[in-house]
């Protein structure tokens, strides 16, 4: 099924004009040598089943052979529970090539450990593997194909029974940014499809470039069929028998014209009554009657072909069917003959719909025992326990403990190549069995680890299950307990996620799993946006931390939470960096606290970037979240996980005002974002971050889109954002004239933040954006906020922070104290890593000071950040 080879026509394609021009062009596109070059595209096929879909196809191919490289797939009703089995065999040709000649991981590259497992020319994976790095790596295989192999045309046949896995890389690829390098062409059949395949099958046909129904053929094409079948002679009365009898569907119509060759029927109106029941011989009882009259042992030969579906092993059937390999063979020809197989070895079936007839034959108690057996079968190859696991899933549940071991080690290997959905399926299947008592706890623990980074509420559930059983040892289930607080927080419940957190470390033994649940407890504590005593948590904290000396991982992670709340609370900036270095080995993370930890998570050594970030250390900040940039990268988790890294990135690039690059990095953490879903704290920091640049950039209509575009309003979510949402909220409504709103927004935020002790004015910028705000409307509160910023400022004592609050200062002077205020501030923030508000500072001073030397020197200040807004204002000052 790699190289596709048309099959001889068993009948002219007639009335399918429009749907080979569709093809044409698509191929002429594809080849164009136009100044504008090639464009590929997704061409899609739809239509009842028996209207032609494959004799298209094998059309398109012929079109399309003598010009390009063409490869197919065709999937399989069995097989849609085998993870990548259609893109294995779309791009099988390539992959044979390439792991014959030792050249699959040139061809892959750095992608090769991600990929290659999913493509099975690889080992599977120690751990799990990131579904998005796959697909990532997927596009990047397909565009160095493209490259080698142009033009390239993929052909994919009943994508309506195409495996998940495929269906999602296939949806995506779609979409992606500036176009197609490849022509690929789907047929599926119309309502077959159901549940997440037929979401991704709209998705396809919204992406395609066009869309072709096929449509049931005309009485005058049945009639042209059966005369070039049976000859001319054939009249109108029996031709117009051959269209009622079949609807148009030209499969049915050209097996019932065989079998009336088969019976020698005169194509006359006197054999026209006879055609029904010809007509019913070819599917469904007929079929199965017509099956059974070639003998038991080929029945049971076909029973077994079926329950093997495509890809017919002559060797596997004829051990599912208890046949020797001689009377195998001869079966396998009377099948061929029948038109019920085609091919030798491997053997499939002449058509969908035959196999699906056969199946459904097969009665229940023997199709359940031929399940069991290919899966031992299957097994015994060497082909591994995920290979058996489409046949496990359809045994019926049956208390056998050696079944669910199965699973499980088939759900294990799933995951290893980046399918959890296939996981998911096996581990609930093992539940189903049941699994024994002892057992059963740590099935529910696997399968809430399955589901954690695409479903976090199911991932919630099964962790509560498995935590209310008995049998997890000790390290599982505190490790349990800590993937379902990292659930909750995702869920967008990280109040629940320190409730468990702690409750669970009260239960526990002093040591290090104690700590790591007080850890855990602390953390989603730290990340919520509200908590009932803030000061009381930060003393806890503080008195835990306090001596620490770093010495293993969870006093690591104990200073970094420590770091982190007094980077909140606007302590010292130097003794921040003091605790933020102890957690460090050398100056670097440490293995166990790394960003692709198991045992931690990514969130603390965010924490420590944040933290090195917010005390000016901006150079230690970037080098630890490009850090993390490549560490996702290399083990191909490129959804969230790498989204956030573009985020921390390009909120380093804000704070040192290089806001041209820091837009476009948080520009791409929402596209990275937007492929996981909507709505979660992910997407909340990138919007953040964004329109706090692009509010320094002075593009507030883009910044007001941006909002609206991700909801960017109350209610925040329950983890806290970063920059602060509510005081970004707060800037925009100012930026945007709407004065009343802005204050009341940014004074709400400033009492909630100070209640829980929260007082850093770069990470919460509310303060000073509401003394601008109230200058002039209420002068004397504005005064003393403008006291408290600066109170504030001199305790974190960055150089950011004090110019920064000497230049709000500023705002509410003039003469001789204004430019005093606005002299220090540019003083101050000169020697910061701040370049933006370097800038801003100088053309405010300039503007007071009426210094064209100074306000040249803020306008290329303002350009090199990329600041138009900035430059405007100096622009028109000069």
């Amino acid at each position: 099924m790699g190289s596709r080879t048309a099959r001889p026509a068993a009948a002219p394609l007639l009335e399918r004009e429009s749907e080979l021009a569709a093809a044409a062009r698509g191929v002429a596109a594809l080849c164009s040598e136009s100044a504008e070059g090639s464009t590929g595209g997704l061409l899609i096929y739809s239509g009842e089943a028996g209207f032609g879909k494959t004799a298209v196809l094998d059309a398109v191919c012929k079109l399309a052979a003598d010009r390009c490289t063409v490869w197919s797939a065709r999937c399989g009703e069995g097989l849609t529970s085998v993870p990548f089995h259609a893109v294995r065999r779309l791009l099988q040709p390539a992959l044979t090539v390439s792991a014959a000649g030792g050249e699959a991981k040139q061809l892959l590259g750095d992608r090769y450990d991600i990929v290659g497992p999913a493509l099975g020319i690889a080992p599977a994976n120690a751990h799990r593997t990131d579904p998005q790095g796959v697909r990532d790596g997927l596009d990047s295989l397909v565009e160095r194909l493209a490259a080698l192999h142009r033009p390239l045309v993929l052909l994919v046949d009943d994508a309506h029974w195409c495996d998940l896995e495929t269906l999602a890389w296939l949806a995506a690829f779609a979409q992606r940014p500036g176009g197609l390098p490849v022509l690929v062409v789907l047929a599926y059949r119309t309502g077959e499809a159901v549940g997440e395949t037929a979401e991704y099958l709209r998705g396809l046909e919204s992406a395609a470039t066009a869309c072709v129904r096929l449509r049931a053929l005309t009485p005058d094409a049945i009639a042209q069929l059966s005369r070039t079948a049976l000859g001319e002679h054939a009249d109108d009365p029996f031709c117009r028998e051959v269209w009622a009898v079949t609807g148009g569907n030209a499969y049915e119509t050209v097996e019932l014209l065989a079998r009336v060759q088969d019976d020698a029927l005169e194509p006359v109106e006197d054999s026209a009554g006879a055609l029904r029941a010809l007509g019913a011989s070819a599917r469904g009882s007929g079929l199965i009657a017509r099956l059974e009259e070639l003998g038991t042992a080929a029945t049971r030969f076909a029973w077994a072909a079926g329950i093997l579906g495509t890809d017919i092993s002559l060797d596997l059937a004829a051990s599912l069917a208890g046949l020797g390999p001689a009377e195998a063979a001869t079966c396998a020809g009377r099948l061929r003959e029948a038109r019920i197989l085609t091919g030798n070895d491997p053997m499939e079936f002449v058509h969908p719909l035959i196999a699906g007839a056969v199946y459904r034959a097969v009665p229940a108690a023997a199709r359940t025992a031929m399940h069991g057996r290919a899966a031992w079968a299957v097994t015994e190859a060497g082909r591994g326990p995920a290979a058996a696991a489409r046949h496990l899933l359809e045994v019926h549940p049956d208390e056998d403990p050696e079944l669910v071991e199965q699973l499980r080690e088939a759900a294990a290997e799933h995951l290893a190549v980046g399918a959890p959905d296939a996981a998911r399926r096996c581990l609930e299947r093992a539940l189903a069995e049941p699994p024994l008592p002892t057992v059963r706890a740590r099935v529910l623990y696997e399968l809430g680890c399955a589901t954690l980074l695409t479903s976090p509420a199911t991932t919630v559930g099964h962790l509560r299950a498995a935590l209310e059983q008995q049998g997890l040892d000790a390290d599982t289930r505190v490790d349990a307990v800590f993937r379902l607080s990292q659930a909750l927080t995702h869920n967008n419940q990280p109040a629940e996620a320190a409730q468990v957190a702690a409750a669970e470390a009260e239960r526990t033994e002093p040591g290090p799993a104690r700590r790591r649940l007080q850890s855990a407890h602390f953390l989603w504590e730290g990340v919520r946006a509200v908590e009932a005593d803030g000061p009381a948590r930060s003393r806890r904290l503080a008195a835990m931390a306090d001596g620490l000396s770093g010495s293993d991982d969870s006093e690591r992670i104990l200073l970094i939470l420590r770091a982190f709340d007094g980077t909140a609370r606007g302590e010292s900036a130097e003794e921040v960096v003091e605790i933020c270095d102890r957690a460090l080995i050398n100056g670097r993370l440490a293995p166990g606290v790394g960003w692709t930890s198991a045992e931690w998570g990514f969130e603390p050594a965010a924490l420590l970037g944040l933290s090195y970030a917010f005390a000016d250390r901006l150079d230690r900040a970037e080098s630890l979240f490009s850090e993390a940039l490549r560490a996702f990268e290399a083990a191909g988790w490129s959804g969230g996980h790498l989204s956030f890294a573009n985020a921390l990135i390009g909120y380093v690039q804000r704070r040192r005002g290089r806001l041209v690059e820091a837009e476009t990095y948080l520009r791409e953490s929402l596209r990275l974002a937007e492929r996981v879903g909507n709505g979660m704290p992910l997407n909340w920091d990138a919007a953040s971050m964004l329109i706090d640049t692009l509010l320094a950039r002075g593009h507030v209509e883009e910044a007001v889109e941006v909002a609206d575009r991700y909801g960017f309003a109350p209610p925040y979510p329950a983890p806290m954002v970063i920059p602060d949402a509510p005081s970004v909220r707060g800037r925009l409504l100012l930026a945007q004239g709407r004065v009343k709103e802005a204050v009341a927004e940014l004074a709400a935020v400033g009492e909630a933040l100070r209640v829980r002790g929260r007082h850093n004015g770069i990470m919460a910028p509310w303060a000073g954006d509401l003394v601008c705000a109230l200058a002039t409307e209420d002068r004397p509160r504005a005064v003393r906020l403008a006291a408290y910023v600066r109170d504030r400022a001199e305790r974190i004592g960055t150089d950011t922070a004090i110019g920064e609050s000497m230049r709000i200062a500023a705002t509410l002077e003039t003469g001789r104290r204004a430019v005093e205020l606005l002299g220090g501030a540019v003083g101050y923030l000169e020697a910061s890593p701040c370049a933006y508000e370097h800038a801003l500072a100088r053309v405010e001073f300039a503007m007071a000071t009426r210094s064209q030397v100074d306000l040249q020197r803020g306008l290329t200040l303002a350009e090199a950040c990329g600041a138009d807004g900035l430059v405007s204002r100096a622009g028109r000052g000069l």
